[in-house]
């Protein structure tokens, strides 16, 4: 599953960051515009005018230019004009309270935007998550069946996404159909394995009847008798098809009743039903506690070992199956084998149907219908467990099945 680099950010950041650098940038904007107009309404050259109030008899009248904004006592008891030092003291004032009101409006406006900005930003990351909450209930949805232990397991599930009929739901609900065409395209891929498999059981249960009466009497001649044995052999091959390919559309489905199963004991049955011959099979199980179908569990590790006796060496070969509990609350069952050199980028078909080491179907005639680790695998993924192969160091596989513990 593809994730997210460290440097990228996610979509509703993006949206955050969005929200938050437009609202400062309209802030800044509005900031200036209102610096510029509070700059040119306050007056930058003060030009103040006197009058006197009272004035002396005899003293000249004053002139309407003069005004009557400032009064400035004479030494005399008369009110007179102000001095050249007060009237640059009031233009300096006035021209310091001008550059005061103008540095006053951008600290507190800058900071009245920070503080607003922020908050901005925040309700923004709450508005982008309440506007892709919907694309998270897609995205756990799919996230769920890509995890399911098999590929077909979990197409039943839908999101079925309410609400205004927008992108998200556009989306969703294209999500939806697709998952009841897959979902429908599987079950009918089941069906049909079974189906066929219960329909060709039948005539080849009749025709081993009729080829084992063919070849039982006396009066049978050596040659007819030949012929029969091969048919017979030929006819069970294809029941064993048959049985794997049953096998593999029921492993195919998660087990829904489980019971406890000691893998160690599976184990040793299993290797004391191998009957002998060339290749030694050895068992080394430890405790290996797990829940689910002992006849599939048996049946798992039985395809293996049987796998890892067909396709070994004609001479001193060896098989060991050993079991036991990983430090991470599994299980595990491994089967060793000496045999051919596999090469790695071949181990994943050989778990393919009807694939064999080499070639597929149609290349050689070993005895076995090509569905044993196929079938490994399905019933690994129906226990919710996993199956790895390595190639061995100078010939065979390692392959191992990994189980939930038990509880």
């Amino acid at each position: 599953m593809r994730r997210l680099s460290p440097a990228r950010l996610t979509i509703r950041a993006r949206l955050t960051l969005v929200y938050g650098g437009l609202f400062l940038l309209a802030g800044l904007l509005l900031l200036g515009v209102t610096y510029a107009l509070m700059s040119q309404r306050l007056p930058q050259n003060s030009t103040f005018t006197f009058n006197r109030v009272g004035p002396p008899s005899g003293s000249p009248t004053p002139s309407p230019e003069m005004g009557v904004d400032a009064i400035a006592p004479a030494r005399d008891g008369e009110v007179g004009l102000p001095s050249a030092d007060e009237m640059e003291q009031v233009t300096r004032a006035t021209g310091q309270a001008r550059q005061d009101a103008l540095e006053a409006l951008l600290t507190q406006g800058g900071i009245a935007l920070v503080v607003v900005g922020a908050a901005a930003t925040a309700f923004g990351w709450l508005i982008a998550g309440r506007l892709l909450q919907p694309l998270h209930r897609v995205t756990e949805t799919a996230r769920r069946i890509a995890s399911a232990p098999d590929a077909d397991r979990g197409l039943h599930e839908r999101i079925a996404l309410t609400g205004p009929p927008d992108e998200i739901r556009e989306l969703a609900d294209t999500f939806d159909l697709m998952l009841a065409r897959l979902d429908h395209a599987f079950d009918s891929q089941r069906r049909f394995i079974g189906n066929a498999s219960h329909e060709l059981r039948t005539p080849l249960t009749l025709n081993r009847t009729l080829l084992e009466v063919l070849v039982v009497p006396d009066s049978a001649s050596p040659e007819l008798r030949q012929l029969g044995s091969t048919l017979l052999a030929v006819n069970a091959r294809h029941e064993r098809l048959i049985d794997g390919l049953l096998l593999l559309a029921r492993s195919e489905h998660e087990v829904a009743e489980r019971s406890y199963v000691d893998l160690a004991d599976v184990v040793e049955h299993v290797v004391a039903q191998v009957p002998p011959g060339p290749v030694t099979v050895r068992a080394e199980a430890a405790e290996a506690p797990t829940t689910g179908s002992s006849v599939l569990l048996e049946r798992l590790v039985q395809n293996l070992v049987e796998n890892g006796v067909r396709h070994n060496v004609p001479e001193h070969g060896w098989v060991r199956v050993g079991s036991g509990t990983g430090p991470d609350g599994t299980v595990w069952v491994r089967v060793e084998n000496t045999g051919p050199v596999v090469a790695r980028y071949e181990i994943a078909s050989l778990f393919e149907p009807f694939r064999r080491l080499g070639g597929d179907r149609l290349a050689g005639n070993p005895p076995g219908a090509g569905l044993g680790l196929s079938i490994v695998r399905a019933v690994a993924r129906a226990h919710g467990g996993t199956v790895d192969a390595e190639p061995r160091p100078g010939g065979g596989l390692v392959v191992t099945v990994t189980l939930p513990t038990a509880g």
